[in-house]
């Protein structure tokens, strides 16, 4: 694939701006579709994210930047959605395992299959050596925004 955009990094930030600000209303939209919040979204990913290995309350607390009290909430929401279903941490009965309940995996693929599958043809247009700096700049950016979240004092 020819690369049509400058090498201007103000240039690929607006471009960046631009994606996150119609993703950000993207998720609103498929959070209003499936009847939950957008942070209740995002909490659901991380425990959709961790796959085999259940998370815990207090992971989804610290991964969506929300107090342990709030996480208790988006949790309780997601377990009376039928999305999440608590279990008891079998080395630490006082730890509360998350996990995804399998029909709630279904509901939320079929959102965003076609958009993932979209997103897998955009790719497949680039050589896989540009698809491998597209992944490390994805996950260096991911890890410089949480850095950045912690740093600048955020309410957890």
């Amino acid at each position: 694939m020819e690369l049509t955009a400058g090498s201007d990094p103000s240039e690929a930030i607006g471009a960046m701006d631009d994606l996150i600000a119609t993703s950000i209303v993207g998720q609103q939209e498929f959070a209003r579709k499936l009847g939950v919040g957008v942070t209740d979204l995002v909490c659901f990913a991380y425990v959709l994210a961790a796959g085999e290995e259940p998370v815990t309350a207090g992971d989804l607390a610290v991964r969506a930047h929300v107090t342990t009290g709030a996480v208790t909430g988006i949790i309780n929401r997601l377990e009376r959605g039928g999305f999440v279903t608590r279990q008891p941490d079998p080395a630490d009965r006082r730890r509360v395992r998350v996990v995804a309940v399998p029909e709630a995996t279904e509901r939320v693929t079929a959102i965003y299959g076609p958009y993932y599958a979209r997103l897998a043809e955009l790719f497949a247009q680039y050589t896989p050596e540009q698809t491998a700096v597209l992944t490390d700049w994805f996950r260096r950016a991911g890890a410089l925004a949480r850095d950045y979240l912690d740093e600048s004092g955020a309410e957890k």
